[in-house]
């Protein structure tokens, strides 16, 4: 067959193109931006927004598929504190869900008025001031992605940091990062904003896993906690932790130490509990039946059994009401979704191990309502009302309906220039340089489950310290010492104690120390100085005038 002339130019033009095409494919594997931020979490979009609005070029590295952490991941009961001191693109954030939930549409299952405007403390939906702090999982994850489009990030998704050698530094600064699929990205300036601290740990920045003794840093809440009941989340009446009640030579139940839980005030290497905040319904249209385990063992439920049977009447009062007749749902009572004890070593874990605990988690906690739902000693009231509920059709829909970040209360904490503790948190002494604000309860969930010398089972961990109105966050809590890394910023494994952590770790205040980490970032290129030496002045003036509340 005769090749006509326009054919072989085009064939030709094709051919001498494919050798460039493959090297551009090639250059793909390496990135820079002024700043470079690891992370998907709601800290992460924020200052990347940030980022780009101050002008500089910006790149998402994130491990996550789906963008926001826990704010899209099931948190939509969202713990605030004082909402006067949420500022800046936070605020932004939760005015963006007021303008969603002010549209008709956005109340596709439930007519806006029957929602009746519930919130925590003050209503959900607040017309004077334009902002919703109660939402569904998927309308605050579209609302990351709409930041995302709107500023037109790069954002680089399913890309896990190499943790062996992905971090190059020299002079003391990060050169790049390279993740295991081989993509490396330099940049200026690099934000850790995961919920584990990777990028700084793999950096060599001093950090801390667990909970400091209270010598430490003169504390009065941090360290082994037993015999103090702040909560509703422990056992009421006497509970046998044998698996013959009363019998220790018939062995242990499932999910009990049988170490000794520590002096009290004493340090561990323990953590408070994770769980999944997931989203339930009882509108039939959207519920499906909680699904069984493949290796659901009712064993694991015993000492819930156990407690109903003493007339515990509590089981449903962490289901909270957000739009469209579904919940956040969190831990409450003795064994509940907070998988106690089952996740001291995710912190430094491999990707391999965090997967397997994170699994174990979420076969732990479909197998408890799935007994609540079905087991025989349940009492019948808890158990029909439970029959009601299931998990939303329309959320998490890649995920079978599960949420797709498991809540990683604490994990890593960095060491840095400055350490918040309870003692800034309750204004026993001034806290320097303040990027912003919070107010929540110093809050930690259960971290053990024990056997008490009279033989009986009990909680220990779970603390509520009200710090008495809000505090200031120092900037130094952001930055590691800077022998350690001068171009690093952290505003989620932020530099805290066990307990001061407890309050930080709000959704609303990780976007406000994301927004004030990239504009700490900004100042740090436009004037060529270690995040260290910026001046502090000029960041203040710089946050106020983008919302930012740092005084009160």
């Amino acid at each position: 067959m005769k090749i006509t002339t326009p054919i072989r130019i085009l064939v030709l033009t094709i051919l001498l193109a494919l050798p460039n095409s493959l090297q551009s494919q090639n250059t793909q594997t390496e990135s820079s931006a002024d700043i470079i931020i690891y992370g998907g979490t709601s800290a992460a979009v924020i200052a990347a927004v940030e980022a780009k609005q101050s002008g500089k070029s910006v790149i998402v590295v994130s491990p996550d598929k789906h963008l926001g952490g826990l704010t899209s991941g099931g948190l939509g009961w969202t713990d605030t504190g004082d909402k006067s001191v949420i500022g800046g693109l936070s605020r932004d954030f939760y005015h963006r869900v007021f303008m969603h939930y002010d549209e008709k549409e956005a109340w596709n299952w439930q007519a806006k008025e029957a929602y009746g405007n519930k919130g925590q403390g003050t209503r959900a939906m607040d017309g004077e001031s334009r902002t919703m702090w109660i939402f569904e999982p998927h309308v605050a994850e579209n609302i990351f992605e709409d930041y995302i489009k709107e500023f037109k990030i790069q954002v680089d998704r399913d890309e896990w940091l190499n943790r062996e050698n992905g971090v190059v530094i020299k002079n003391g600064k990060i050169i790049s990062i390279t993740t295991l699929s081989g993509k490396t990205y330099s940049g200026k300036m690099f934000l850790d904003a995961t919920y584990e601290g990777d990028l700084m740990a793999t950096a060599g920045v001093s950090y801390h896993v667990g909970r400091e003794g209270r010598d430490v840093y003169g504390e009065e809440w941090n360290g082994v906690q037993t015999g103090v009941l702040h909560h509703k989340h422990w056992f009421l009446s006497d509970i046998s932790p044998y698996v013959v009640p009363g019998d220790p030579s018939s062995g242990v139940l499932p999910r009990v130490s049988a170490e000794a839980p520590g002096a009290k005030h004493s340090g561990d290497n323990k953590i408070q509990a994770y769980c999944f905040r997931t989203c339930m319904t009882n509108h039939d249209a959207n519920r499906l039946p909680f699904p069984k385990p493949e290796n659901y063992d009712p064993l694991q439920y015993e000492l819930l059994a156990r407690s109903l049977a003493t007339g515990r009447k509590d089981f449903f009062e962490k289901f909270d009401g957000i739009p469209n007749y579904k919940t956040d749902t969190n831990n409450h009572g003795p064994l509940s979704s907070d998988n106690i004890g089952m996740n001291y070593d995710y912190p430094e874990a491999s990707y391999e191990r965090r997967k397997e605990i994170i699994q174990e988690h979420e076969d732990y906690q479909k197998g408890f309502y799935w007994f609540v739902a079905n087991d025989p000693r349940i009492p019948n009231d808890i158990q029909s009302e439970m029959q009601k509920w299931g998990l939303a059709k329309d959320e998490f829909t890649d995920n079978g309906n599960w949420p797709h970040q498991i809540y990683v209360r604490e994990a890593r904490r960095m060491i840095g220039k400055h350490v918040m503790t309870e003692n800034e948190l309750l204004k026993k002494r001034p806290t320097p340089n303040s990027v912003g604000m919070g107010s929540y309860t110093m809050d930690s969930h259960n971290v053990q489950r024990y056997i008490k010398e009279d033989g009986f089972v009990q909680n220990e961990g779970d603390i509520g310290v009200n710090t008495s109105g809000p505090y200031e966050i120092s900037y130094g809590s952001l930055v590691p010492k800077k022998e350690e890394c001068e171009n690093l910023l952290v505003p989620v494994c932020v530099s805290s104690s066990h307990i001061a952590f407890g309050s930080m770790r709000m959704e609303p205040v990780f976007m406000i120390l994301g927004q004030s980490a990239a504009a700490a970032a900004v100042l740090a290129i436009d004037n060529n100085l270690p995040v260290q030496e910026i001046d502090y002045q000029k960041l203040k003036t710089t946050l106020e005038k983008k919302g930012q509340i740092l005084h009160k």
